[in-house]
């Protein structure tokens, strides 16, 4: 089923100022300094998933899970008020790709999956986003010695 996303977007954000978009001049890439098959690689998504023993996301909610990634799919809970979510409640892979990596690391495709996952729900500030919860981020992909990540974004 179609989603109408821009109309959608407007009825959500309708009490907001008008979005002022990032403008990023550059990117701060860098070429893997190994093959993908020897990298620690970290996942990230904002599909909004948490533990059933964690708290729901909320509102303008700059906060982020820790999903260890041996995690059993049934013990996943998503709160997102981006996205229609029943598809995410049969497959959480179609946003929250925990089990195919466990595969493409039991394949020896990747080196080793990060531990924890980290899962977000965007917000309407990015410089909440940038100033608040990135950095945060960040060392936690640092402290699981990720040299990777997969960003999923919703």
């Amino acid at each position: 089923m179609p989603i109408s996303y821009i109309q959608r977007t407007r009825e959500r954000y309708a009490e907001y100022p008008p979005f002022r978009w990032a403008v990023n001049t550059e990117a701060p890439w860098a070429t893997l300094a190994k093959p993908i098959k020897e990298c620690r690689l970290a996942l990230v998504s904002s599909g909004g998933f948490y533990l059933k023993t964690q708290p729901p996301f909320g509102e303008n909610d700059t906060s982020y899970r820790k999903i260890p990634w041996d995690t059993n799919p049934a013990d996943l809970r998503i709160y997102h008020h981006g996205y229609r979510d029943a598809d995410a409640d049969r497959d959480p892979n179609c946003v929250f790709p925990l089990e195919r990596l466990r595969e493409l690391e039991a394949a020896g495709v990747i080196g080793a999956l990060a531990d924890p996952a980290i899962s977000f729900v965007t917000i309407y500030s990015a410089r909440k986003e940038l100033v608040e919860r990135a950095p945060k981020i960040v060392a936690e992909l640092k402290a699981a010695k990720a040299d990777a990540a997969l960003l999923v974004p919703v």
